[in-house]
């Protein structure tokens, strides 16, 4: 398997290979895009041999409803994108417009089932399928012909002799009602062709129209010998056949003649005896080398209508086991049963006879809404068990679409071999509608047909690249499909891929904003947790959550049994869940960078149950607040040049990379320890806050020993108690210190309510005005002066601060407002405002998020976003403010364009 290498030949973009990597996390249909949207993808998907096992391509697949819908913040079809296209005009259906998906499921016949993400129109219903394209209906006469891969659109032309109706499925012509069976595709539209031809059949139950072209109309074929209505039809040799619900068979030319009656059904004596051939359907398809039609009878499948005076089969299971998630059943010998009939249609006048197929040999017939399908099928066995996919068989699902009972079964498997019998499964547990399951085979092997563009020339620069057709468009579907993390390593593939995520037209990334890293919803549960329960914690997906946009997932591998402890731009500082083992992990490229342990000589670890838990060695407890990443490893620094500072709540230990940890000594004597809050390294010195008055102690760490730090005194003293934080400014060059009221809340503890927040499913919150204020100095000068007098800070002009259990993060919001224009909470991303998370992992009030303005208009409230209070500790990772980050990507990608 190709891998993405940079520079150094390091192979971190991808170290198991690109597409396996990315379409283990991909739904099918995404990674097929993905597949055809490089040569390089290509050309190393068609030589991978575990590609195969993480998608089903190539496998017959049954497409159905899936349990749960796509949200409108995960469906890259609901994003709003522009088609680029050669030349000076543009296509109409690849105009901007809003596009929705479906989250479905692909069914193999021998795995789990696999979600796939299709295109729809909104309120469509499939009707039909062919290859890499399904016929979606909408109201009215909404009708299109979709590439599931590429999401091309072909609307399709009204039928002028029909009348629509109320019901999308009925419609009005000369008084008689019709009702849409289903459209047969029966030649798919090419690039060859400018996606304007094609062969389409509109199947109702008392007429056929049959379409050509996008740019023609439709052609009503008259039959005035039709008695029963309709069951399915296909066009074969360029002759449209049908045939009806009780097996007769015409067909029609065109061009010259038509209707002509081929012939009544060839139904067994001993089955028509039995009346059987009533409850069965009629499927027409052709033999695998193109050149007999063939004529598909299956029988005893029943629905729930009421079939007073016929002999009704009741299909009771004989077997039943468990198998991939769903229920198989096996059915005795007569109950259901298949004959498949084939007929040379070279000659129809007079028309030659039904001839009876006994074995398809290697092939099977796939029969439903779709286009018939016959392809050779492997006989093989799983655990010392047939599977389900067989040679030899017919399958069947739904015959038209709008039925008014589900078939029981609903997927069958009829063996022509006279020694196996019937089996059949269901697809949902609860019946849905709305969607009619049918067969589709996922595969890339057209991935040349949807890069062809109107020029026919294959891609730009000769040949090598990526391909011309598959713009930002289907860049965008499979990015949003993929976490962050993921994301940022498809853009280090090449420098085309990197284009075009960064211009990120559609806003699915948001790119250098900073947004809560914290677990996801499912996370949250109303009891507290012991330890055995906590350790759910090897889940590894985490949610990154904008603050005015849908959130998105984040992948994070290496934080199975690892809780963070701090972050600093693409680093995160970890601990295993027992607190012995510390490490630096780089969230994009996994490099993992173990850290030495604390001095024994000055700290002893102690057991705990969930938290760790130290003490220094001559007496008293010290928790463990959080690790300050005051300086990042770099590539140039050989990843050794990092500071670190333990920030515990009685002691500071400090580390620079190579070295070991030192103890930052204070001058408070035992028991009389500081209360430390926060601290941070600037210019070569550490700064730690005390918590109960503000002082804020400083040491400089050029010196070995670490002598005894100065100690500035408070910006504010007063009786108030105050949430302290340490940050410096957007220059680096000053310190500032950063004072919140410590609570907040209402008069008599009044609560206020919730306020549902749309746009990425956070809870806000209005409060009353607490005081903030941000003060700043220079710690050096004033040092040297023995002056230290912090001065306020009234303005952060266009930035605002991010602050937490991460380094503090000072961003640049210039688009943004400072206020709302209505004085409501949104949007909650503004300039000029402090924001508060979590303090430490160990902060054990009711989380709130806070923003607070510095500049606040009179009577103007604080902005909250308030995380469950039930079952919050319980999560044991406390939610951090992140900035994700494209350029590491741009710092890696390969010298050749791949």
């Amino acid at each position: 398997m190709a891998r993405s290498i940079n520079e150094s030949g390091s192979s971190w973009v991808f170290p198991d290979g690109p597409l396996e990597e990315i379409a283990s996390r991909c739904d099918v249909i995404t990674a097929a895009s993905l597949v055809g949207s490089c040569k390089f993808y290509h050309d190393s998907a068609t030589q991978s041999v575990a590609l195969p096992a993480s998608q089903p391509f190539g496998m017959p697949c049954v497409l159905h409803t899936h349990q749960t819908e796509v949200p409108p913040a995960h469906n890259p079809f609901s994003r709003v994108h522009k088609f680029k296209q050669e030349g000076a005009q543009k296509d109409k259906q690849h105009d901007a417009k809003d596009r929705k998906g479906t989250l479905c499921q692909l069914t193999p016949l021998d795995r789990i089932s696999s979600d796939a993400v299709i295109p729809d129109g909104g309120t469509g219903m499939w009707a039909g399928a062919n290859g890499d394209w399904i016929a979606l209906l909408g109201f009215p006469w909404n009708w299109e012909l979709v590439n599931v891969y590429t999401g091309r659109r072909i609307p399709l032309p009204p039928i002028s002799e029909f009348k629509s109706t109320p019901d999308k499925l009925v419609f009005e012509s000369n008084d008689q009602h019709l009702q849409l069976l289903k459209i047969a595709i029966c030649r798919v539209p090419t690039a060859a062709s400018n996606y304007t031809s094609f062969s389409v059949l509109a199947i109702f139950n008392a007429a056929i129209a049959v379409l050509h072209c996008a740019s023609s109309r439709w052609t009503v074929l008259d039959n005035q010998f039709l008695a029963y209505g309709y069951s399915d039809a296909i066009i074969h040799k360029g002759i449209v056949f049908a045939v009806t619900q009780t097996g007769e068979v015409y067909a029609w030319n065109q061009l010259s003649w038509g209707p002509l009656l081929i012939s009544t059904a060839p139904i067994p004596p001993e089955l028509d005896e039995q009346g059987r051939y009533n409850l069965g359907s009629w499927w027409l398809a052709r033999s695998p080398d193109g050149s007999r039609l063939f004529l598909v009878h299956t029988w005893g499948v029943t629905d729930g209508r009421d079939y007073t005076g016929l002999v009704r089969i009741l299909p009771a299971a004989a077997t039943s086991e468990g198998r991939h998630g769903r229920t198989i059943r096996g059915y005795g010998k007569g109950l259901l049963g298949c004959e498949v009939y084939s007929m040379d249609t070279s000659q129809l006048m007079p028309p030659r006879p039904w001839r009876r197929i006994i074995s398809l040999g290697s092939y099977s017939l796939f029969l439903g809404v779709n286009y018939p399908i016959i392809i050779p099928v492997e006989d093989g066995a799983e655990h010392d068990r047939p599977n389900m996919a067989r040679s030899n068989s017919v399958y069947t699902s739904h015959h038209a679409v709008g039925l008014a009972y589900p078939p029981s079964p609903e997927i069958c498997r009829f063996s022509l071999n006279s020694e196996d019998c019937t089996v059949g499964f269901q697809t949902n547990i609860r019946w849905t509608w709305r969607q009619v399951p049918l067969w589709l085979i996922p595969s890339f092997a057209n991935a040349r047909q949807w890069n062809l563009p109107s020029r026919h020339r294959l891609c730009r620069g000769g040949g090598e690249g990526h391909w011309e057709a598959l713009t930002g468009d289907n860049t965008d579907l499979i990015a949003a499909h993929l976490d962050v993390t993921y994301t940022v390593r498809l853009a280090a593939c090449s420098r085309e891929l990197y284009d075009r995520i960064s211009k990120d037209e559609g806003k699915m990334h948001h790119w250098g904003e900073p947004c809560l890293l914290m677990p996801p919803p499912a996370y949250w549960f109303d009891e507290h947790w012991d330890w055995a329960t906590a350790s759910r914690l090897h889940d590894t997906v985490y949610d990154l959550v904008p603050l005015d946009h849908p959130r998105r997932s984040v992948a994070l591998p290496f934080m199975h049994d690892r809780k963070w402890l701090g972050a600093n731009g693409d680093w995160i500082a970890a601990a295993d869940h027992h607190g012995y083992q510390w490490c630096l992990v780089n969230v994009y490229t996994e490099r993992h960078i173990p850290l030495p342990s604390l001095p024994a000589s000055k700290i002893d670890h102690s057991s705990f149950s969930y938290q760790p838990a130290y003490s220094f060695n001559w007496g008293p407890a010290i928790d463990l607040l959080k690790i300050v990443i005051c300086q990042v490893p770099t590539k140039g620094g050989r990843y050794a040049d990092y500071k670190l500072i333990a920030l515990f709540d009685k002691t500071i230990f400090y580390l620079e990379g190579g070295g070991d940890w030192r103890m930052l000594e204070a001058l408070t004597p035992a028991p009389d320890y500081p209360n430390y809050c926060d601290a941070i390294e600037l210019g070569g010195h550490v700064f730690a806050v005390d918590e109960t008055d503000g002082s804020t102690y400083f040491w400089d760490t050029a010196n070995e020993n670490l002598m005894l730090p100065f100690v500035i005194p408070p910006p504010v003293v007063d009786d108030q108690q105050y949430a302290w934080f340490l940050a410096p400014s957007a220059d680096g060059k000053r310190l500032m210190i950063i004072l919140t009221v410590n609570k907040i809340g209402i008069a008599n503890a009044e609560v206020p309510p919730d306020i549902p927040y749309a746009a990425n499913g956070l809870q806000l919150r209005q409060y009353p005005p607490v005081a903030t204020y941000v003060f700043e100095l220079d710690p050096l000068s004033t040092a040297r002066a023995g002056d230290f007098l912090w001065r306020q800070v009234n303005s952060l002009s266009d930035h605002s601060l991010f602050l937490g259990l991460n380094y503090p993060i000072i961003a640049n919001l210039k688009k943004r407002e400072s206020k709302a224009p209505d004085g409501t909470l949104v949007p909650f991303m503004r300039k000029n405002c402090v924001y508060t998370a979590y303090r430490n992992i160990r902060y054990n009030q009711y989380p709130k998020i806070l923003r607070c303005n510095l500049q606040p208009d009179e009577g103007e409230t604080v902005g909250v976003i308030s995380l469950p209070k039930d079952g919050w500790d319980s999560v044991r990772q406390a939610a951090m403010w992140f900035k994700p980050a494209l350029n590491i990507a741009r710092s890696v990608l390969p010298l050749k364009k791949q």
